[in-house]
């Protein structure tokens, strides 16, 4: 019973997410000869000022290249 859980920053369209759900379900189902039925995919959309990489957050990094 596979459970993949995806963070992923805001700002995709539903049909990216949908696409990415789509190609998570079946990459299961092709690796690790997953029954379809008992795969469950999560997709977390987390707020840019919540996500930060070397203490920097999406939105302080965005913001920067909006003023440069």
């Amino acid at each position: 019973m596979p459970l993949i859980d995806v963070s992923i920053a805001k700002g995709r369209s539903p049909e990216q997410l949908r696409a990415l759900m789509d190609a998570l379900h079946n990459a299961a189902v092709r690796t690790v000869d997953a029954a379809p039925e008992n795969i469950t995919v999560l997709v977390r959309e987390i707020e840019h000022e919540h996500w930060s990489r070397t203490n920097v957050t999406i939105a302080e990094r965005n913001q920067r290249n909006t003023t440069t």
